[in-house]
């Protein structure tokens, strides 16, 4: 088993983590502060080709592994865990596209996402359906050769800001449930379509908010795959999505350790540097091995990704720990950098912040652990 990335993936590691330093990082509580997240900054990612790198380089992809895409969602989110957002919604939209849909969709799309001219969302969440994610209510109705939908959508990232959305829709009945749902790929200026924006505790760069559909006329060419089929499609992507979330909060917290570790170094009190108490050296010392173990899990899920072997249970594992995790470490090392650490100038309160959404968004720990356990057990963790 290796346990070092290839040539090929440390040149990436180390020109992402240049680029996060230099252009990300310092910036990163202004964008905090200013709700908001450049377009230049979007297609400065889409340069690096980090955005849905793992679609063919025919559709203007990079051809990546799995193991790739997630060094570039770690470096990424050690200096600006919002951006990474950009990363992880092309991923998956475009992965979704290039699986699922026609070629007149996929060459359409997947160069403007991959560039960073176009900001895709995914439109699953409703206000009644969050970890009930098939108790889909936004209808599409089919009218000969185009779709009717109406409905909401809630707690959609870039919900203000995206060009396009993945939206699930109900194209069936109630009682067929994830069976009656489909994927239809839709431009966001399109009439009909509303929009508000959340004011959140953390990702403020991110603009979660709301969709609304009031009798907007979507053709039939803008679904994805065959009807009825697309929540499943969608579902199938999320398995390896959970490895790259888990990173993204890994990464951030990497970065606070690190940040740490240089304070509590230098900073002094009776006479020698904190660093030489217990106190403040242990708990450092824990969350070093517990986000390198976190870490590892996450790689271990998208190599077995890239090697075609089963790796959900794995995956939902590390979207129930990682963030956990990643938020105990911030609260540390807020706390050991004392009254310094309740500041709003200095970054571990926005971390702390922005890594708290992902313990509920994208599934909460609870969800993840059944999957985990229905896994492991099968019918018998099963109540029906």
């Amino acid at each position: 088993m290796e346990f070092s990335f290839s040539a090929e993936q440390e040149q990436l590691r180390t020109t992402l983590a240049d680029f996060a330093r230099r252009e990300l990082l310092p910036h990163y509580g202004e964008r905090d502060r200013d709700e908001d997240l450049p377009r230049g900054l979007v297609r400065k990612l889409g340069e690096l080709g980090v955005l849905a790198p793992a679609v063919e380089s025919r559709f203007g992809g990079q051809d990546l592994d799995h193991v790739s895409l997630g060094i570039a969602h770690e470096e990424i989110a050690r200096a600006d865990f919002n951006a990474a957002y950009v990363l992880l919604l092309s991923s998956l939209v475009g992965g979704i596209l290039q699986t699922h849909g026609d070629d007149d969709q996929r060459g359409r799309y997947l160069p403007a996402i991959c560039r960073g001219d176009a900001i895709a969302a995914i439109a699953v969440t409703e206000p009644g359906a969050g970890s009930d994610a098939a108790h889909i209510r936004l209808s599409a109705r089919r009218e000969g050769d185009h779709y009717l939908l109406d409905g909401e959508k809630a707690s959609i990232s870039f919900a203000t800001a995206a060009d396009l959305a993945l939206v699930m829709a109900r194209t069936g009945s109630q009682e067929e449930a994830a069976h009656g749902i489909s994927a239809f790929f839709i431009e966001l200026d399109a009439p009909g379509i509303s929009r508000s924006r959340f004011k959140d505790l953390g990702s403020r760069a991110v603009g979660r908010g709301q969709l609304f559909f009031d009798a907007v006329k979507v053709s039939a060419k803008a679904r994805i795959g065959s009807e009825g089929r697309g929540f499943i499609q969608v579902m199938q992507g999320f398995d390896f999505s959970r490895a790259l979330i888990g990173l993204m909060c890994v990464g951030a917290a990497e970065q606070s350790v690190e940040e740490t570790i240089a304070y509590v170094t230098q900073r002094e009190a009776f006479g020698a540097p904190l660093a030489r108490f217990e106190g403040v050296s242990f708990p450092l010392a824990e969350a070093a091995v517990k986000l390198r173990a976190a870490r590892l899990l996450c790689y271990e899920a998208l190599w077995r990704k890239d090697r075609g072997e089963p790796h959900g249970w794995i995956s939902a594992g590390c979207k129930w720990w990682a963030p956990e995790l990643s938020v105990h470490v911030l609260h540390q090392c807020l706390l050991l950098h004392g009254h310094l650490g309740f500041s709003l100038d200095l970054p571990h309160q926005q971390r702390l912040r922005d890594v708290l959404g992902l313990e509920i968004g994208d599934g909460t720990a609870q969800i993840m652990k059944l999957i985990v356990a229905r896994s492991l057990l099968g019918k018998a963790a099963r109540p029906y």
